[in-house]
């Protein structure tokens, strides 16, 4: 990744912040759609990202993979699951924006590393680091404080996290490209998706044909808001090193975060700046140790580049890849809210 030039570098940070400085102003679009309720608002994303999805691929001639998952029923099933999984993610979020929870649904995306690693144990059986079990446990202590705060446990932060971390867990076994992946999922989204449409039309409750034909464009750039971000996040992936995915991934939640207060006015007494001050005191540790065994794992690589040829071959590789994999911290993942 290092050796990649100046230029396409640039373009490749360009496409980073593009990517997700579009998932950090998302919730200013999502308003837009009212008077359409969540579940409608849903429904037309997934419904129409698969159409722009399909037309991207079109024009990129890229359908090979798809004959290839349709012979493999594991995959399938896992990309179902995956399916199921980020549409619980995307419909609480549209709701969690259009009902005034902005700030609590961007706490969702800043603890999601640590519920991510967290399943890493239980479900993976990873082992963690000393300073890794004081980031996790600093989150856990982050929504003890918040739910004192609340007055109720932040389910909103918790469900959006717990089921983008499922996500990630199951598109790390599928091992499609986002844009692939996107439309393999919203392939399975797009029938009951527009069976609902169809169903909501019928009983005269649809906004799309009601409100006006800017409504019904808005309905319709859903699925544009959605892909758009995956095509510059696919371009950034493939030519900056995923310890700086791994860095600009927490701009997303911050926009949101800062957008709840600045925008929305929502409220924030002391005990949920407590808690949030936790929230970001467990992702810094979590970052400068994910730094530090990256610089760790690369003198190690450096090292071994003197070891005679019949031992580098084996630690050189075995070290890059621990580089790659400690250098970009929690994994970023390719689909957003």
């Amino acid at each position: 990744m290092t050796g990649k030039p100046r230029g396409e570098r640039h373009i490749g940070l360009l496409n980073g912040f593009a990517a997700y400085g579009m998932w950090g102003l998302v919730p200013l679009f999502w308003p837009l759609l009212k008077p359409a309720g969540a579940v409608e608002i849903l429904a037309h994303r997934m419904v129409w990202s698969l159409v722009f999805v399909g037309a991207a691929l079109l024009v990129m001639r890229r359908w090979a993979w798809a004959g290839e998952l349709l012979r493999q029923p594991r995959k399938l099933a896992l990309i179902t699951v995956a399916a199921a999984v980020i549409t619980v993610n995307w419909g609480l979020y549209i709701w969690s924006v259009n009902s005034g929870h902005v700030v609590e649904a961007s706490l969702g995306y800043f603890i999601n590393p640590l519920v991510t690693i967290a399943m890493g144990v239980l479900l993976l059986k990873e082992r963690l680091r000393p300073v890794q079990w004081a980031a996790v446990g600093t989150g856990v202590v982050a929504v003890v404080v918040l739910t004192i705060g609340y007055g109720r446990p932040p389910w909103i932060s918790l469900c959006l996290a717990f089921s983008f971390a499922t996500y990630g867990l199951v598109k790390k076994k599928v091992g499609l490209g986002g844009i692939e992946s996107l439309a393999a999922e919203t392939a399975i989204q797009f029938l009951p998706a527009l069976v609902f449409l169809v169903w909501l039309s019928a009983r005269g409750d649809s906004t799309f044909a009601g409100e006006g034909a800017g409504h019904a464009a808005l309905l319709a750039s859903a699925g544009i808001v959605t892909a758009l971000p995956l095509v510059c996040f696919g371009a950034a992936a493939i030519r900056v090193p995923l310890s700086t995915i791994g860095l600009l991934q927490y701009s997303t939640p911050v926009l949101q975060f800062l957008l709840g207060i600045l925008y929305f006015h929502e409220e924030m007494p002391p005990e949920r700046w407590a808690g949030f001050a936790l929230v970001w005191l467990a992702l810094t540790l979590l970052t400068w140790d994910a730094l530090r065994a990256a610089r760790r794992a690369s003198r190690t690589l450096t090292s071994e580049i003197s070891v005679p040829s019949t031992t580098r071959a084996t630690g050189t590789v075995s070290a890059a890849r621990n580089a790659e994999s400690v250098a970009s911290g929690p994994d970023p993942v390719d689909a957003r809210p």
